[in-house]
Protein backbone atom coordinates (compact mmCIF):
# COMPACT_ATOMS: atom_id res chain seq x y z
CA UNK A 1 0.00 0.00 0.00
CA UNK A 2 1.35 2.96 -0.77
CA UNK A 3 1.71 6.07 1.72
CA UNK A 4 1.28 9.50 1.54
CA UNK A 5 4.36 11.30 2.39
CA UNK A 6 3.23 14.79 4.94
CA UNK A 7 5.02 18.09 4.27
CA UNK A 8 7.74 18.09 6.12
CA UNK A 9 8.43 20.54 9.66
CA UNK A 10 9.69 24.03 8.17
CA UNK A 11 13.33 24.44 9.47
CA UNK A 12 14.01 27.54 11.65
CA UNK A 13 15.83 28.55 14.86
CA UNK A 14 14.51 27.34 18.14
CA UNK A 15 15.50 30.27 20.07
CA UNK A 16 15.58 34.34 20.45
CA UNK A 17 13.47 36.48 18.76
CA UNK A 18 13.18 34.83 15.27
CA UNK A 19 12.43 31.54 16.88
CA UNK A 20 8.42 31.30 16.02
CA UNK A 21 6.09 31.09 18.43
CA UNK A 22 3.70 27.97 19.11
CA UNK A 23 0.08 29.61 18.01
CA UNK A 24 -3.01 29.69 19.88
CA UNK A 25 -4.82 27.09 16.91
CA UNK A 26 -4.04 25.75 13.69
CA UNK A 27 -5.99 25.13 10.55
CA UNK A 28 -6.43 24.04 7.15
CA UNK A 29 -7.67 25.98 4.40
CA UNK A 30 -8.73 24.93 1.48
CA UNK A 31 -7.90 26.18 -1.97
CA UNK A 32 -9.99 27.06 -5.05
CA UNK A 33 -8.34 23.49 -6.58
CA UNK A 34 -8.47 21.40 -3.59
CA UNK A 35 -4.96 22.34 -2.46
CA UNK A 36 -4.40 22.31 1.16
CA UNK A 37 -3.15 25.08 3.07
CA UNK A 38 -1.22 24.74 6.68
CA UNK A 39 -2.41 28.00 9.04
CA UNK A 40 -1.76 29.53 11.84
CA UNK A 41 -3.57 32.18 14.24
CA UNK A 42 -1.95 33.75 16.78
CA UNK A 43 -3.27 36.10 19.92
CA UNK A 44 -6.96 36.53 20.98
CA UNK A 45 -10.32 36.10 19.21
CA UNK A 46 -11.96 39.10 18.19
CA UNK A 47 -8.71 41.45 18.25
CA UNK A 48 -7.68 43.38 15.33
CA UNK A 49 -6.46 41.09 12.70
CA UNK A 50 -3.29 41.03 10.69
CA UNK A 51 -2.81 38.43 7.53
CA UNK A 52 0.41 37.80 7.00
CA UNK A 53 2.19 36.27 3.30
CA UNK A 54 5.83 35.04 3.19
CA UNK A 55 7.67 35.29 0.06
CA UNK A 56 9.53 32.42 -1.92
CA UNK A 57 11.42 29.77 -0.16
CA UNK A 58 10.25 31.23 3.47
CA UNK A 59 7.67 29.71 5.68
CA UNK A 60 5.31 30.99 8.90
CA UNK A 61 8.65 31.10 10.29
CA UNK A 62 9.41 34.12 8.33
CA UNK A 63 7.15 36.73 9.97
CA UNK A 64 8.52 35.25 13.91
CA UNK A 65 9.44 38.74 15.12
CA UNK A 66 6.43 40.39 13.89
CA UNK A 67 4.31 37.97 15.43
CA UNK A 68 5.57 37.97 19.08
CA UNK A 69 5.40 41.75 18.81
CA UNK A 70 1.68 42.05 17.41
CA UNK A 71 0.32 38.74 18.89
CA UNK A 72 -0.52 40.36 22.46
CA UNK A 73 -3.10 42.61 21.26
CA UNK A 74 -3.30 41.56 17.59
CA UNK A 75 -4.59 38.87 16.08
CA UNK A 76 -1.71 37.32 13.74
CA UNK A 77 -2.81 35.20 10.68
CA UNK A 78 0.02 33.56 8.92
CA UNK A 79 0.64 30.50 5.91
CA UNK A 80 2.69 28.39 4.14
CA UNK A 81 2.13 28.92 0.77
CA UNK A 82 1.94 25.78 -1.63
CA UNK A 83 5.07 23.46 -1.58
CA UNK A 84 6.61 25.85 1.47
CA UNK A 85 6.62 25.11 5.36
CA UNK A 86 4.07 22.37 6.08
CA UNK A 87 2.05 23.12 2.80
CA UNK A 88 2.14 20.38 0.65
CA UNK A 89 3.73 20.96 -3.12
CA UNK A 90 1.25 21.29 -5.30
CA UNK A 91 1.15 20.51 -9.60
CA UNK A 92 -0.11 23.64 -9.90
CA UNK A 93 1.94 27.06 -9.66
CA UNK A 94 0.33 30.55 -10.56
CA UNK A 95 0.38 33.85 -9.62
CA UNK A 96 -3.76 32.76 -9.87
CA UNK A 97 -3.28 30.23 -7.31
CA UNK A 98 -1.24 32.38 -4.86
CA UNK A 99 -4.95 34.04 -5.13
CA UNK A 100 -6.99 31.57 -4.55
CA UNK A 101 -5.19 30.25 -1.65
CA UNK A 102 -5.20 34.00 0.29
CA UNK A 103 -8.57 34.15 -0.54
CA UNK A 104 -9.03 30.48 0.70
CA UNK A 105 -6.87 32.19 3.91
CA UNK A 106 -9.25 34.76 4.62
CA UNK A 107 -12.47 33.18 4.12
CA UNK A 108 -11.15 30.44 7.15
CA UNK A 109 -9.87 33.01 9.23
CA UNK A 110 -11.90 35.78 9.28
CA UNK A 111 -15.92 36.38 9.59
CA UNK A 112 -17.74 37.80 6.92
CA UNK A 113 -17.35 41.81 6.12
CA UNK A 114 -14.54 41.40 8.59
CA UNK A 115 -11.26 43.93 8.11
CA UNK A 116 -7.99 43.04 8.43
CA UNK A 117 -4.20 44.57 7.55
CA UNK A 118 -2.46 42.44 4.96
CA UNK A 119 0.84 42.15 4.44
CA UNK A 120 3.04 40.13 1.67
CA UNK A 121 6.94 39.89 1.66
CA UNK A 122 8.47 39.28 -2.08
CA UNK A 123 5.96 36.61 -3.14
CA UNK A 124 3.56 37.50 -0.42
CA UNK A 125 3.32 40.99 -1.97
CA UNK A 126 2.63 39.53 -5.68
CA UNK A 127 0.13 37.66 -3.56
CA UNK A 128 -1.50 40.81 -3.04
CA UNK A 129 -1.19 41.79 -6.04
CA UNK A 130 -2.53 38.95 -8.26
CA UNK A 131 -5.41 38.82 -5.82
CA UNK A 132 -6.10 42.85 -6.04
CA UNK A 133 -9.52 42.34 -7.93
CA UNK A 134 -10.72 39.25 -5.85
CA UNK A 135 -13.94 39.67 -4.26
CA UNK A 136 -12.20 38.41 -1.14
CA UNK A 137 -9.59 41.02 -0.64
CA UNK A 138 -11.90 43.33 -1.21
CA UNK A 139 -14.38 42.40 1.21
CA UNK A 140 -11.57 41.84 3.94
CA UNK A 141 -8.81 44.50 3.37
CA UNK A 142 -8.69 47.32 5.18
CA UNK A 143 -5.29 48.26 4.45
CA UNK A 144 -2.22 46.29 2.42
CA UNK A 145 1.80 46.54 3.34
CA UNK A 146 3.76 45.56 0.52
CA UNK A 147 7.39 44.19 1.57
CA UNK A 148 10.11 43.94 -0.84
CA UNK A 149 8.58 42.87 -3.81
CA UNK A 150 8.11 43.31 -7.34
CA UNK A 151 4.90 43.30 -10.16
CA UNK A 152 7.41 42.60 -13.32
CA UNK A 153 10.85 42.37 -14.70
CA UNK A 154 12.13 40.76 -11.57
CA UNK A 155 14.63 38.98 -13.65
CA UNK A 156 15.42 41.65 -15.57
CA UNK A 157 16.01 44.24 -13.21
CA UNK A 158 17.81 41.75 -10.68
CA UNK A 159 21.10 42.80 -9.23
CA UNK A 160 22.51 39.88 -7.86
CA UNK A 161 24.92 39.41 -11.00
CA UNK A 162 27.37 42.08 -10.92
CA UNK A 163 27.35 42.65 -14.15
CA UNK A 164 26.14 45.89 -16.90
CA UNK A 165 21.99 45.40 -17.44
CA UNK A 166 21.38 43.19 -20.57
CA UNK A 167 20.80 39.86 -21.85
CA UNK A 168 23.79 38.04 -20.66
CA UNK A 169 22.81 39.59 -16.98
CA UNK A 170 19.11 38.74 -17.48
CA UNK A 171 20.19 35.23 -18.88
CA UNK A 172 23.04 34.91 -16.11
CA UNK A 173 20.22 35.84 -13.36
CA UNK A 174 17.83 33.43 -14.84
CA UNK A 175 20.14 30.52 -14.33
CA UNK A 176 20.87 31.38 -10.91
CA UNK A 177 17.76 31.81 -9.74
CA UNK A 178 16.03 29.55 -11.35
CA UNK A 179 18.92 26.73 -10.55
CA UNK A 180 18.14 22.90 -9.44
CA UNK A 181 20.96 22.64 -6.96
CA UNK A 182 20.26 21.25 -3.74
CA UNK A 183 21.17 23.95 -1.29
CA UNK A 184 22.34 21.48 1.32
CA UNK A 185 22.86 21.96 4.72
CA UNK A 186 23.34 25.55 6.78
CA UNK A 187 27.11 26.03 6.39
CA UNK A 188 29.11 29.26 6.92
CA UNK A 189 29.94 29.46 3.21
CA UNK A 190 25.90 29.44 2.33
CA UNK A 191 25.71 31.80 4.28
CA UNK A 192 27.72 34.05 2.93
CA UNK A 193 25.72 33.33 -0.23
CA UNK A 194 22.70 34.04 0.98
CA UNK A 195 23.38 37.26 2.62
CA UNK A 196 24.97 38.69 -0.44
CA UNK A 197 21.82 37.21 -2.64
CA UNK A 198 19.11 38.50 -0.16
CA UNK A 199 20.18 40.78 2.23
CA UNK A 200 21.74 43.95 3.22
CA UNK A 201 25.97 44.51 4.19
CA UNK A 202 25.22 44.99 8.08
CA UNK A 203 22.64 42.16 8.70
CA UNK A 204 23.36 40.82 12.05
CA UNK A 205 24.52 37.52 12.49
CA UNK A 206 21.54 36.04 14.35
CA UNK A 207 19.57 37.67 11.37
CA UNK A 208 21.47 35.69 8.56
CA UNK A 209 21.13 32.23 10.57
CA UNK A 210 17.46 32.51 10.90
CA UNK A 211 17.26 33.34 7.16
CA UNK A 212 19.57 30.71 6.04
CA UNK A 213 17.68 28.27 8.25
CA UNK A 214 14.33 29.20 6.82
CA UNK A 215 15.31 29.51 3.06
CA UNK A 216 17.75 26.30 3.31
CA UNK A 217 14.28 24.29 4.46
CA UNK A 218 12.61 24.72 1.17
CA UNK A 219 12.66 21.76 -0.92
CA UNK A 220 14.48 21.61 -4.22
CA UNK A 221 11.05 21.03 -6.34
CA UNK A 222 8.96 23.88 -5.18
CA UNK A 223 11.77 26.77 -5.24
CA UNK A 224 11.84 26.12 -8.95
CA UNK A 225 8.77 25.66 -10.02
CA UNK A 226 8.05 28.67 -8.14
CA UNK A 227 11.28 30.60 -9.52
CA UNK A 228 9.41 29.92 -13.06
CA UNK A 229 6.42 31.72 -11.92
CA UNK A 230 8.42 34.33 -10.77
CA UNK A 231 10.68 34.87 -13.80
CA UNK A 232 7.32 35.47 -15.84
CA UNK A 233 5.24 37.54 -13.46
CA UNK A 234 3.76 40.44 -15.06
CA UNK A 235 0.90 41.90 -12.65
CA UNK A 236 1.63 45.68 -13.25
CA UNK A 237 -1.82 46.04 -14.05
CA UNK A 238 -3.35 44.09 -10.55
CA UNK A 239 -1.26 47.12 -9.23
CA UNK A 240 -3.58 49.60 -10.69
CA UNK A 241 -6.82 47.38 -9.15
CA UNK A 242 -5.42 47.58 -5.40
CA UNK A 243 -7.68 50.02 -3.79
CA UNK A 244 -7.04 50.18 -0.33
CA UNK A 245 -4.62 52.23 1.50
CA UNK A 246 -1.29 50.72 0.58
CA UNK A 247 2.24 51.19 2.03
CA UNK A 248 5.36 49.93 0.85
CA UNK A 249 8.48 49.18 2.07
CA UNK A 250 11.99 48.45 0.30
CA UNK A 251 15.31 48.03 1.30
CA UNK A 252 18.02 50.32 -0.51
CA UNK A 253 20.65 47.59 -0.71
CA UNK A 254 17.83 45.14 -2.21
CA UNK A 255 19.56 42.97 -5.13
CA UNK A 256 16.37 40.65 -5.67
CA UNK A 257 13.28 43.46 -5.93
CA UNK A 258 15.98 46.93 -6.14
CA UNK A 259 14.51 49.67 -5.20
CA UNK A 260 13.57 50.63 -8.29
CA UNK A 261 10.29 48.26 -7.94
CA UNK A 262 9.04 49.83 -5.35
CA UNK A 263 9.03 53.34 -6.28
CA UNK A 264 7.35 51.79 -9.54
CA UNK A 265 4.53 50.38 -7.57
CA UNK A 266 4.19 53.32 -5.41
CA UNK A 267 3.53 55.72 -8.26
CA UNK A 268 0.82 53.24 -10.02
CA UNK A 269 -0.92 52.50 -6.34
CA UNK A 270 -4.25 54.20 -6.65
CA UNK A 271 -4.30 54.62 -3.04
CA UNK A 272 -0.55 55.01 -1.79
CA UNK A 273 0.02 55.64 1.61
CA UNK A 274 3.98 55.88 2.11
CA UNK A 275 6.73 54.63 0.36
CA UNK A 276 9.38 53.91 2.97
CA UNK A 277 13.09 52.98 2.01
CA UNK A 278 15.39 51.25 4.34
CA UNK A 279 19.15 52.55 3.87
CA UNK A 280 21.26 49.59 3.76
CA UNK A 281 18.79 46.95 4.18
CA UNK A 282 18.96 44.39 2.04
CA UNK A 283 15.65 42.01 0.65
CA UNK A 284 14.44 40.06 4.08
CA UNK A 285 13.14 43.53 5.47
CA UNK A 286 11.06 41.95 7.83
CA UNK A 287 13.98 40.03 9.38
CA UNK A 288 16.49 43.23 8.89
CA UNK A 289 14.39 45.24 10.00
CA UNK A 290 11.53 44.01 11.99
CA UNK A 291 10.42 47.14 14.50
CA UNK A 292 10.27 49.18 11.42
CA UNK A 293 8.12 46.69 9.71
CA UNK A 294 5.78 45.87 12.79
CA UNK A 295 5.44 49.42 13.44
CA UNK A 296 4.38 49.93 10.34
CA UNK A 297 1.73 47.31 10.54
CA UNK A 298 0.45 48.70 13.57
CA UNK A 299 -0.10 51.70 12.31
CA UNK A 300 -2.06 50.57 9.40
CA UNK A 301 -3.80 48.99 11.63
CA UNK A 302 -4.29 51.92 14.44
CA UNK A 303 -5.47 53.93 11.10
CA UNK A 304 -7.58 51.48 8.88
CA UNK A 305 -8.94 48.36 11.04
CA UNK A 306 -10.00 50.38 14.69
CA UNK A 307 -11.17 53.21 12.89
CA UNK A 308 -13.83 51.04 10.86
CA UNK A 309 -14.59 49.20 14.55
CA UNK A 310 -15.03 52.21 16.07
CA UNK A 311 -17.49 53.29 13.30
CA UNK A 312 -19.47 49.73 13.79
Amino acid sequence: MSRTRSPRRPAHVTSGPFAPPAPSRTLTAVSADGARLHVEVHGAEGAPAVVLAHGWTCSTAFWAAQIRALADDHRVVVYDQRGHGRTAASAVCSTDALADDLEAVLDATLAPGEKAVLAGHSMGGMTLMSAAGRAGLREHAAAVLLCSTGSSRLVAESLVVPLRPGRLRTRLTAAVLGSKAPLGPVTPVGKKVLRYATMGPGAAPDRIEACARIVHGCARGPRYAWSQVLAELDVDALVRELRVPTAVVAGTADRLTPPVHARRIAAALPDCVGLTELAGVGHMTPMEAPEVVTERLRELVRTYVMVEEDVA
